[in-house]
C-alpha cells in the first residue's frame, strides 16, 4: 500500500508539473519559445477527403495523351462533382498533380481524368504516362471545383489542347440543358486533340463548334469567335497562357470571363525584394527578385513540404503573423488568405513579411 500510494502521489505531481508547464507556455511570448499555433504547412489536402483507387482502365484518346479511370474498393460510391471539378493526384513519387475530370458528374463508380505529356515540364506528367498502368493504385485527394459552372443565358467556351478537359463535362451539361452555348477548340493538329469525335458531334447541329488545328489553319482567333457571343454570356476558356491572354484581351463588353489556366499568371511583384523572418527559426531572410520564397526558405529549411510549386495544391501553406500578402494562387479561401499564403507563388506587397517557421 505504501508503494502504491508514492506511485499516486508521483504521477499526480506530474500531472500538476505539465499543467503548469502549458499554461506558462501559452501565457508567455518568449519562453520557451512564441506561444504559436500549430503550424499549418503540408496541410493542403485538409480539404477534400483522401481516397485510394485503382486505375481500372487506361486509354489513348489522342497522340501523347493519356487518359485514366478510376475505381474506388467494390461497392464504394465516389463523392460527387460538377463540372469544373478537379482531383489531387498523389503519384507514386510523391508529387501531386492537378487534372480536371472529364467523365459524367451521373458516374459515382469511377473518375476520369486525362493529361497530355510534356516533355520538358516537370516530371509529373511523365509519372502518369509511364507508371500509371491498369492495376495501380494512388491517393486522390478532391474532387474540388475552382471553375465551376455558371448559369447564364448563354456560352462561349474557348480550349485549347488539353484544356479541353474540364470543358467537356460544360459542353454535356449545357446541352442537356438546352441551352445556346458554341465553342472554339484549338490545338497543334487533329490527331493530338483529345474528344474531338465526341465534340463534333456534340455540337454538329447548328454548327457550334470551329475546330481550329495550327498545322491546317493557324492559330485561332479568339477575338472574332467572342464577336458572336451574345450579351450576357458567359465566356469559359482553359488553354496555354497566350490562349488565356488573348481571350481576356478580346472580351466583348456584357460578358463574364472565366478563366483556368495550365499555369498560374505572372505575379505582380516579381520584381520586388523584401525580407521573410521565420519567426520559429529566429533567421530574416532576404527574397531576391524573380525568385520564390519557397525556394528562398527552403534554403534555410530544406525538408520543408512542397510539391506543385504553381499555387494549386496547398502543400505549402504557412501562417503569416506579419506582413501585406500579394496572393497568386488558385486555391486559398478569401478568409484563409487573410492570415496565410501559399510561398511558392505568393510575395509580399511590402518589405517585410514574418511566416510561423
Amino acid at each position: 500500500m505504501p508503494r502504491t500510494r508514492s506511485v499516486v502521489l508521483a504521477a499526480g505531481a506530474a500531472l500538476l508539473v505539465r499543467r503548469a508547464v502549458r499554461r506558462r507556455i501559452a501565457a508567455s511570448p518568449l519562453w520557451p519559445m512564441p506561444a504559436l499555433e500549430t503550424p499549418v504547412s503540408g496541410q493542403g489536402g485538409r480539404r477534400a477527403p483522401s481516397l485510394r483507387l485503382t486505375v481500372a482502365e487506361r486509354a489513348v484518346p489522342a497522340e501523347g495523351v493519356a487518359l485514366l479511370r478510376l475505381e474506388p474498393p467494390a461497392g464504394t460510391p465516389l463523392p460527387e462533382w460538377r463540372p469544373g471539378a478537379h482531383l489531387d493526384l498523389v503519384l507514386p513519387s510523391g508529387l501531386i498533380r492537378q487534372y480536371s475530370l472529364c467523365g459524367d458528374p451521373a458516374d459515382r463508380a469511377t473518375y476520369t481524368v486525362a493529361t497530355r505529356l510534356i516533355e520538358d515540364g516537370r516530371g509529373g506528367s511523365r509519372e502518369v504516362h509511364e507508371q500509371l498502368r491498369e492495376g495501380a493504385e494512388l491517393v486522390v485527394r478532391g474532387p474540388r471545383n475552382r471553375f465551376p459552372l455558371a448559369q447564364a443565358p448563354s456560352y462561349a467556351f474557348v480550349a485549347g489542347g488539353i484544356g479541353i478537359t474540364p470543358i467537356l463535362p460544360m459542353l454535356r451539361a449545357v446541352e442537356a440543358a438546352g441551352a445556346e452555348w458554341r465553342l472554339l477548340y484549338g490545338g497543334r493538329s487533329r490527331p493530338t486533340m483529345p474528344f474531338l469525335d465526341e465534340i463534333e458531334k456534340l455540337g454538329a447541329p447548328g454548327g457550334r463548334v470551329t475546330v481550329v488545328a495550327e498545322d491546317e489553319a493557324g492559330l485561332p482567333d479568339a477575338a472574332a469567335f467572342l464577336a458572336g457571343s451574345g450579351e450576357g454570356a458567359a465566356v469559359y476558356c482553359c488553354g496555354p497562357e497566350p490562349l488565356t491572354d488573348a481571350v481576356a484581351a478580346a472580351l466583348p463588353e456584357g460578358r463574364t470571363l472565366h478563366l483556368e489556366r495550365f499555369t498560374p499568371g505572372a505575379s505582380t511583384a516579381q520584381l520586388g525584394t523584401f525580407e521573410v523572418e521565420l519567426r520559429r527559426t529566429g533567421r530574416t531572410l532576404t527574397v531576391p527578385a524573380g525568385r520564390s520564397v519557397l525556394a528562398t526558405v527552403r534554403d534555410e529549411l530544406p525538408d520543408l513540404a512542397y510539391s506543385c510549386e504553381q499555387g494549386f495544391c496547398g502543400t505549402c501553406q504557412q501562417r503569416v503573423l506579419e506582413g501585406e500578402i500579394d496572393h497568386e494562387d488558385e486555391l486559398l479561401t478569401d478568409t484563409e488568405r487573410q492570415d496565410s499564403m501559399l510561398i511558392c507563388v505568393s510575395r509580399c506587397l511590402g518589405r517585410k513579411l514574418v511566416l510561423d517557421l
